[in-house]
């Protein structure tokens, strides 16, 4: 929001495919929001090699078992257990046999889910069966064959990490979706895009100048921004698939990108081609706009609710920037921070319930969260750095958000609870306002 109100004033997977599944036990989902809540341990064996031809991937197995737990890890809920611990030896060529398991030996090195598998490949596609087990109930909780293309491999496990954590969870996590960031070097920024687990990093605008506030579509065919591209502050729309992008909005003076609606037809906006800078919302196909507030105050980043119904905004009326909600038509205007005299960049859980801002705390921002009636605020950052721009991922489980610490500029994810944060990406330039995609297919 500092930076937003400066510019103001300075501007006036291709999935695998699942083909057989066959369910034991019924379904136990984990509390994984509970604030008792501790990290699911659970126990992966190198799945085993049945293919006939030792030439054929002979360590794809081992390969496909370390590749699941690097995803489970990502979601910062599992404790995956070191094989060295396991007392169960089994065979490789006789891991697909799950008749004999002693369960007994799993839990007592406490592990509460196992996890077994068998690969095998031809010329043409690869075949994996995986088994999930409750060893504290001793039960199958799913067995599902996997088939994919030879080249494909990586969709399959991240196709077997999405079904346990739904399987525990009813949820399929954030594996098939991107973080897009504003990368800058000097004065000049551009838009990038990372997949959640840090790989295929990609440029997705080439306008070297400023731009600010991405955001994405529903569907994730579309990112909205703000780019100084031709010299003032105007919004565009890209198609991120084919990289053709529009300007739908170029008034005098400042045009900053709000969120889309959840219907995706409409973009919130902040205009300030009358004056003052106030809240707009515009039907993208019709270029229509209405007006929501008119004060003589700043009102910026304005965020749809995950239902449609409210729309979470920053405002200056109080005399400091701070958090509100209102109706989508501008009516029923609330505040809901009062901690602290600098909040701003609010972001709305998908689930609902709760928003995630910036606030000002000891000359550093940090990420806190709070529910949308202003109650049981939450501080989730704590260190020494600037922690801004917080970002919901579609799980509404955890949040991505910028960290700058000296001349290190870090994309950093940490659980909604502000647990298990880690590093997606880090450098010597600024990479800054990272916004997570919906879930791509």
């Amino acid at each position: 929001m500092k930076k937003v109100f400066l510019i103001s004033s300075f501007v006036f997977f291709f999935c695998a495919l699942p083909v057989l599944s066959s369910r034991v036990a019924a379904k136990i989902y984990i509390d994984i929001d509970s604030p008792t809540f501790q990290q699911i341990p659970i126990a992966i064996c190198d799945f085993s090699n049945q293919t006939a031809s030792a030439t054929k991937s002979a360590d794809s197995g081992i390969t496909t078992s370390d590749d699941i737990k690097k995803d489970l890890s990502l979601t910062g809920i599992f404790n995956i257990l070191n094989k060295k611990s396991f007392l169960e030896n089994i065979p490789p060529d006789n891991a697909a046999t799950m008749g004999n398991i002693r369960f007994s030996d799993w839990t007592t090195i406490g592990a509460d889910y196992l996890l077994q598998g068998s690969i095998t490949q031809n010329n043409k596609e690869i075949i994996v069966e995986s088994h999930l087990f409750d060893v504290t109930r001793g039960e199958l909780l799913f067995n599902k064959r996997y088939i994919s293309e030879i080249n494909k491999l990586k969709t399959i496990y991240r196709s077997i990490a999405s079904d346990i954590l739904l399987t525990l969870t009813n949820d399929e996590g954030d594996f098939s979706t991107k973080i897009a960031f504003v990368y800058k070097k000097g004065s000049k920024s551009d838009l990038y895009a990372i997949n959640y687990d840090g790989s295929e990093l990609k440029r997705i605008t080439n306008h070297q100048s400023i731009i600010i506030a991405p955001r994405w579509s529903p569907d994730g065919t579309f990112l909205a921004f703000t780019s100084f591209k031709d010299g003032r502050p105007e919004v565009y729309i890209r198609n991120f698939n084919n990289g053709t992008e529009k300007k739908v909005t170029s008034f005098e003076g400042l045009n900053l990108c709000g969120s889309f609606s959840p219907d995706g037809k409409k973009l919130l906006l902040t205009l300030s081609k009358e004056g003052d800078e106030e809240l707009y919302v515009l039907e993208i196909d019709t270029l229509k706009l209405k007006r929501l507030t008119n004060n003589y105050f700043i009102d910026v980043s304005p965020a749809w609710s995950p239902d449609g119904k409210k729309i979470a905004f920053v405002s200056n009326r109080a005399g400091s920037p701070q958090i509100y909600i209102m109706d989508t038509d501008g009516n029923n205007v609330k505040r809901i921070t009062y901690e602290g005299k600098y909040n701003t960049s609010p972001s709305w859980s998908p689930r609902g319930g709760r928003i995630a801002y910036e606030g000002l705390i000891n000359d550093k921002y940090q990420i806190f969260s709070v529910d949308e009636e202003g109650n049981n605020p939450l501080q989730l950052t704590f260190d020494a750095a600037n922690n801004e721009s917080p970002s919901w991922s579609p799980s509404g489980r955890q949040i991505v958000y910028a960290s700058q610490k000296s001349w290190k500029s870090k994309i950093c994810i940490m659980n909604s609870n502000g647990l298990s944060s880690r590093v997606l990406i880090e450098n010597n330039y600024k990479s800054v306002m990272p916004a997570w995609s919906p879930r791509f297919k």
